[in-house]
């Protein structure tokens, strides 16, 4: 027999690879962080021996899920500007409470907030946009998530930053810094067309070239958006882009609610990523993304949160649920962005934008063992006819009972292991009450 660190055995996988939908009665054997096998039950009991073996009798497990679009230090944010369009929420809200209290302890506190949210949810990778993101690349080493760390650009002065030169040099820091980390990546985070100029961006587009890194940016998220575009650009933003030579396969565009037909062709034969937030959308009243007619075009479509100061949560599980139901509405098909997909938008796809494909997003012999266990033997589950249509059209989070990255549980039967959860919570009460007056 094979001893292997970890056996987990569970009533139904969802492998999100090769032509299985679904396997019953399979196990995962898990050796130095890597998927080794997975198997039949009764075959995996005969073939191997762990260390720890973990038995989840009810339990789907599925590809741990990849927020593909987060801003995790806002979780000090959450819900402290509410019922306002994108703009004004911004400028009256957001900015000005970073110009006035972000800093290297406010990007921690809010990062750990954020990922003990996340590894409850059964979330394994972020994709995160926000300053101090060499504090965010110590916290995610610490608590054993995975991510992809925006180095960002903005044409405004920041407490991280004062110009673009400077943003460029810490940027470039962080990514010789963490190029050799097993779970830690980089790419470029340009905010939006409208706050960052076409010098940075060119010299965006040459770095990303280089480097081969992505290029991860809010685009098209508002009509204002792009009518400011054709004000002051004579193009709308995304014309403006590919001028500039950044409409290729390294670009995750995020949000993307204002698209014509042609602007979708484009986006296909260019291999864009496609960044769906659709409750941030909802909340900001932005509009709908077009994610069938994305789809449908060949374009790879991953799924995002965005901050909990515009969501209010870091709930993948919900998020599917929110991205298939308007997905619906949006094709005005019923059949549109089905159960099946919102999971692959969830796991697969977002490894995929991320270029980590290879690594994580899918259950396969090779792959980096990040997974999460979802119990579904609630009430709030039963009859249970389909294991993946109820996880995304009836599942809660606090079904999530475990989370691994590399095969290291972050949460094992709800208990967090690499954050002390009462810190946490101590941590972000005390931001809430000096806060408070923002509110």
């Amino acid at each position: 027999m094979r001893h292997v660190d970890t056996l987990i055995h569970a009533r139904w996988i969802a492998p999100m690879s090769g032509a299985t939908r679904l396997l019953e009665q399979h196990t995962i054997a898990i050796a130095d962080g890597e998927i080794v096998a997975v198997a039949p039950q009764d075959e995996a009991r005969e073939a191997f021996t762990a260390d720890d073996v973990v038995e989840r009798p009810d339990h789907l497990l599925v590809p741990g899920f990849i927020n593909t679009h987060t801003h995790a230090a806002m979780n000090l944010m959450r819900g402290i500007a509410n019922d306002k369009p994108l703009m004004p929420w911004l400028t009256e809200n957001i900015w000005p409470i970073e110009a006035a209290e972000m800093n290297r302890e406010y990007v921690a506190d809010g990062t750990d907030l954020a990922m003990a949210e996340m590894i409850r949810s059964g979330t394994t990778c972020f994709n995160d946009m926000y300053f101090f993101p060499d504090v965010v690349a110590d916290r995610v080493d610490a608590a054993g998530l995975r991510a992809t760390l925006g180095m960002i650009v903005i044409d405004f002065p920041t407490a991280w930053a004062s110009e673009p030169a400077e943003y460029f040099d810490k940027g470039l820091a962080l990514h010789d810094r963490v190029k050799a980390h097993p779970r830690i990546n980089t790419a470029f985070a340009p905010h939006a067309p409208y706050t960052v100029s076409d010098g940075p961006l060119d010299k965006i587009r040459t770095y990303a070239d280089e480097l081969d890194v992505r290029i991860h940016m809010h685009i098209h998220e508002t009509a204002g958006e792009v009518s400011d575009g054709l004000n002051q650009h004579g193009k709308r933003p995304l014309a403006r882009l590919d001028e500039l030579g950044l409409v290729n396969d390294n670009l995750m565009a995020v949000h993307m609610t204002q698209l014509t037909g042609a602007e979708i062709a484009r986006c296909a034969a260019r291999g864009v990523q496609v960044l769906h937030s659709p409750e941030s959308n909802l909340k900001l009243a932005s509009g709908l993304c077009p994610v069938q007619g994305l789809l449908d075009a060949g374009v790879n479509v991953a799924l995002g949160t965005d901050s909990t100061a515009s969501n209010n949560d870091l709930d993948m599980i919900g998020e599917m649920r929110t991205a298939a139901f308007i997905g619906k509405i949006a094709a005005d098909d019923a059949a549109a962005l089905s159960a099946d997909t919102a999971l692959a938008m969830a796991t697969v796809n977002g490894a995929k934008a991320l270029g980590i494909a290879e690594t994580t997003g899918s259950i396969a012999i090779g792959k980096q063992a990040d997974l999460a266990a979802i119990d579904l033997s609630a009430l709030e589950t039963r009859p249970l006819f389909d294991p993946i249509a109820a996880l995304v059209y009836n599942t809660s989070r606090e079904q999530v009972s475990d989370t691994w990255v590399a095969g290291q549980a972050l949460m094992k039967a709800r208990r967090l292991t690499t954050l002390d959860e009462a810190d946490v919570m101590s941590r972000a009460n005390a931001w809430g009450q000096h806060l408070a007056r923002y509110a």
